[in-house]
């Protein structure tokens, strides 16, 4: 069966978003890409915060609300849309629900060929990253390099600690069929 959706899991600064750029760019096919960051982008500025959105801890904590769960859902019901309209998608999520996370994909994606990806990094390369980014609060890298992954089965690791993100994406492109 033909890829339909490759879906990269990573903490924040882990090198998803420079994968799924570099997986455009070597896959013959046109891939389309959706990140959880754009959906946090598209919030509406009531949902960021306590009152049940998404808020982000100065300590780099995450804590969700119905509100962003509510939104969160209807957003991967319409990727999966997407890719059963005929579109092949990159998916760029961080699961901070672990295994959880992963299930709700998996019901939203049910019937559809995916490549599940870990994307892995050391947490002190991830949090030299995030500090660098300068867009993200400082520990929510490191926080999250290992429990997003807990309980999480893939297809396909990679580790950007020390790869690039094209060696990467050639690596996942490799296993898409």
């Amino acid at each position: 069966m033909t890829t339909q959706v490759i879906l990269l899991n990573g903490g924040s600064s882990a090198g998803k978003s420079g994968i799924v750029r570099c997986l455009q760019a070597v896959l013959p096919e046109p891939w389309l890409a959706f990140g959880i960051d754009a959906l946090v982008d598209a919030l509406p500025p009531r949902l960021r915060g306590a009152d049940g959105g998404i808020e982000f801890a100065d300590d780099g904590g995450v804590h969700v609300g119905a509100g962003f769960q509510a939104l969160e859902a209807a957003w991967r019901e319409g990727v999966a849309a997407t890719a059963r309209a005929g579109a092949r998608i990159v998916v760029d999520d961080v699961f901070l629900g672990g295994p959880a996370s992963q299930q709700r994909w998996r019901k939203a994606l049910a019937g559809l060929t995916v490549l599940w990806v870990g994307v892995r990094c050391d947490p002190e390369v991830a949090a030299a990253r995030e500090l660098a980014r300068g867009d993200r609060p400082r520990g929510m890298a490191a926080a999250q390099a290992e429990p997003v992954h807990r309980g999480v089965t893939y297809d396909l690791e990679v580790d950007t600690t020390h790869t690039e993100s094209l060696a990467c994406a050639r690596t996942i492109a490799a296993h898409v069929v």
